[in-house]
């Protein structure tokens, strides 16, 4: 018999409306995105001021490929319009089969139910401001609370109250925070709480092409995980290892073990 073939993976496209929402979501909307599969495609749509001004730096870190809508009149949202346009056409041309949006606007909300019509699956990252015919169009919402200065110089949490179904994710953090944060993301979609390894380290590379354990000086990503009593790692039958976040109660004074893994909390 001949060998089975890998399975396909599924091919994801982030369009940012970079006219309704803050650079700042960027990372965080890149990271909800990886998760579904390899981004394949990611577009940043907004007119002169803002793609300039604001996003500028944003677009080109994350190698966005900006895309400049001028103003034929006042008032009238050509970027809107680019972005809708440019989904319909990937999906017609089977370029990504899972679209990313990243707006609050809710003239999107028909955009979405066309999308999954065809058979797409799509997703919304979004501020607490969306509003719900926007939330309700998709197939799974993202609320990212941005992170505020406090009044000390340190960063805290703004009192906006995230998604039910949406785990709080930072921007991406190098070391094991940035891997906590995988886990957490990751397990938050799994019925039975656990990430399998092999997933994870996709993941893992999909979001930050530059990690590797061996830079913080582990030999590979199990053995970072189990030198951290953050994470319970589960070996399954056939040898293969699951993970998720610990236990609160195990995380003080108790070294990383292969016990039974504890469903993380959204």
């Amino acid at each position: 018999m001949g060998a089975s073939l890998p399975p396909v993976e599924s091919r994801v496209a982030v369009l940012v409306d970079c006219d309704n929402t803050r650079p700042e979501i960027l990372d965080y909307a890149l990271r909800v995105a990886a998760q579904f599969g390899r981004v394949v495609l990611r577009r940043g749509y907004g007119n002169h001021s803002t793609l300039t001004k604001n996003w500028q730096e944003a677009l080109v870190r994350q190698a966005f490929t900006p895309c400049l809508q001028f103003q034929y009149a006042a008032g009238k949202n050509t970027a809107d319009i680019a972005l809708a346009l440019d989904a319909l056409e990937v999906m017609f041309d089977n370029r990504a089969d899972k679209f990313c949006l990243v707006t609050s606007d809710s003239d999107f909300a028909y955009l979405c139910r066309k999308l999954r019509e065809r058979g797409a699956a799509v997703s919304i990252v979004g501020e607490s401001k969306t509003p719900e015919a926007l939330r309700n169009s998709s197939d799974q919402f993202f609320d990212w609370v941005p992170v505020t200065a406090s009044t000390d110089g340190t960063s805290a949490e703004s009192p906006q109250q995230p998604s039910m179904n949406s785990p709080k994710v930072r921007a991406i953090t190098p070391g094991p925070k940035f891997v906590v944060e995988a886990v957490a993301l990751l397990a938050n979609s799994m019925p039975d709480g656990q990430v399998h390894l092999g997933s994870l380290g996709q993941y893992l590379k999909r979001t930050d092409p530059g990690f590797s354990p061996g830079a913080y000086g582990h030999s590979g990503l199990l053995d970072m995980l189990k030198a951290n009593n953050l994470f319970a790692l589960r070996k399954e039958n056939g040898g293969h290892y699951t993970v998720s976040l610990a236990h609160p109660e195990s995380k003080e004074n108790s070294p990383a073990s292969e016990v039974p893994a504890i469903r993380a909390q959204a």
